[in-house]
């Protein structure tokens, strides 16, 4: 069972978009992914088209009632399954940062409930380091990052390399990474830049594809629909189709 955070301490990057689109990729691969939405904003599941989570429900039943996951799986307009999001995850933090134990939730519920599905598990991380975002990393080994094409989402991937460094030495392993770069306008010099720049300190860990800014990824959750249920033909859902192949040829999801 490969669980993969999507992550990135800066907004406005495709974090969203990217975890949507690769879970729908997969999904049209025939490999039965499922999606958390750990964000209490909660735009993967209205992106999804899957109906949104109440006070008591989804993830945040998970967290304070200790419901088991598999009872929280809902089906997206898409075909695949997700446990939505809803404001009450919000509460979490508060509820449980004193506890020390409360950071291996997510961990111990994966291997109890889903670990037999044998599927890709991708979480859409809350952008901010707190409880929720250290369960989602504490469950997995693997980080996805997008990263957009300019200066600021260049400096927010460098803090977050430094914090999963920092907390792969106090947990003392390893956690893969791969930077995807999002929101990328050809006719732009910074955006090239930009990308020469990740590929000069990160190396192979940056994807060769590139997600392109497109009209349908940016019109898809208007329509609760991830970008190959609404417009499969389009260079968004072929650039979401190469980056999946592309970091499952890599191993990535196994």
């Amino acid at each position: 069972m490969a669980v993969i955070a999507v992550f990135n301490q800066k907004g406005g990057v495709g974090k969203t978009t990217t975890c949507l689109n690769v879970t729908a990729a997969l999904h049209i691969a025939q490999q039965k992914p499922i999606a958390l939405d750990m964000d209490p904003q909660g735009h993967l599941t209205l992106a999804s088209g899957a109906a949104r989570a109440t006070p008591d429900g989804g993830m945040a039943a998970f967290f304070k009632n200790k419901t088991p996951l598999f009872k929280l799986l809902r089906e997206t307009q898409g075909g695949w399954q997700i446990i939505p999001a809803s404001l009450e995850l919000a509460k979490i933090d508060a509820m449980l940062g004193s506890d020390p134990k409360a950071a291996t939730l997510l961990r111990q519920g994966l291997r109890e409930d889903l670990a037999l599905t044998g599927a890709p598990i991708l979480i859409d991380c809350c952008p901010m380091l707190g409880v929720l975002t250290l369960n989602a990393l504490l469950a997995t080994d693997r980080v996805l990052i997008p990263v957009s094409a300019d200066f600021l989402s260049l400096q927010g991937v460098h803090r977050l390399d430094s914090a999963l460094n920092v907390l792969e030495t106090r947990l003392n392993r390893k956690f893969e990474r791969r930077v995807v770069m999002t929101r990328f306008v050809p006719r732009r010099k910074l955006a090239y830049e930009i990308y020469d720049r990740l590929r000069e300190r990160y190396g192979a860990l940056v994807c060769e594809t590139r997600i392109n800014e497109n009209v349908a990824l940016a019109t898809s959750p208007m329509h609760s629909k991830d970008v190959f249920d609404f417009a499969p033909h389009s260079p968004g859902a072929a650039d979401y189709r190469a980056l999946t192949q592309e970091l499952w040829d890599s191993g990535f999801f196994v």
